[in-house]
């Protein structure tokens, strides 16, 4: 979150001044006020991570040529995934330790998490009765990102790592985008 230092708003006399400052700019800055107020307040509804013991960029890097990626999931039903005119990708090794949690968040695009090991357990924000998926040591799964809000948590007595690839992360920016607690899940 930034913080903003020393700011100074003048001009808010409704209906004028006298002194040639119009009725509109008192409206325009507490307008401006309301927006940026509203904003603070949904970054702080943002649900915190805990115990992420590490979260290493191990790259980042931008595509020379034009790249699309396609992904087909199906999970009982054909889902395709598609990111064209790729921007960056980048990968993370994430060590999350007993107990924690990723927070709700989600990504700009598609991302590829490998377990290495440990048991993660993902739940989606788009399901109504929570139900947890959980991944083991040597399995794999694709998150769609591209706005799918979602949490993981560590529910067992060793660490998890994850080695995770982002795709579609705009250029020098976030590959993660905290979220708001959706209130389908009961923690």
């Amino acid at each position: 979150m930034k913080i903003i230092k020393n700011l100074k708003v003048s001009g808010l006399v409704p209906g004028g001044n006298g002194r040639g400052i119009p009725a509109h700019t008192g409206v325009f800055v507490s307008v401006a006020v309301a927006a940026l107020l509203t904003v603070l307040a949904g970054t702080a509804q943002a649900t915190p991570s805990s115990n992420i013991v590490s979260a290493t960029v191990v790259a980042r890097a931008s595509f020379v040529d034009p790249v699309d990626v396609k992904f087909k999931i199906d999970e009982g039903h054909q889902e395709v995934l598609q990111a064209p005119d790729l921007l960056e990708t980048v990968m993370q090794q994430i060590v999350i330790g007993p107990g924690g949690s990723t927070g709700w968040h989600s990504h700009p695009g598609p991302v590829v998490v490998l377990i290495k090991a440990g048991s993660l357990t993902f739940y989606s924000s788009e399901d109504p009765t929570c139900t947890p998926h959980t991944y083991s040591a040597g399995q794999a799964f694709i998150d769609r990102g591209q706005g799918h809000v979602h949490l993981a948590r560590n529910l067992g007595g060793q660490n998890v790592e994850l080695w995770v690839t982002y795709f579609d992360v705009p250029v020098g920016g976030p590959f993660r985008l905290d979220a708001a607690n959706p209130g389908n899940c009961g923690f």
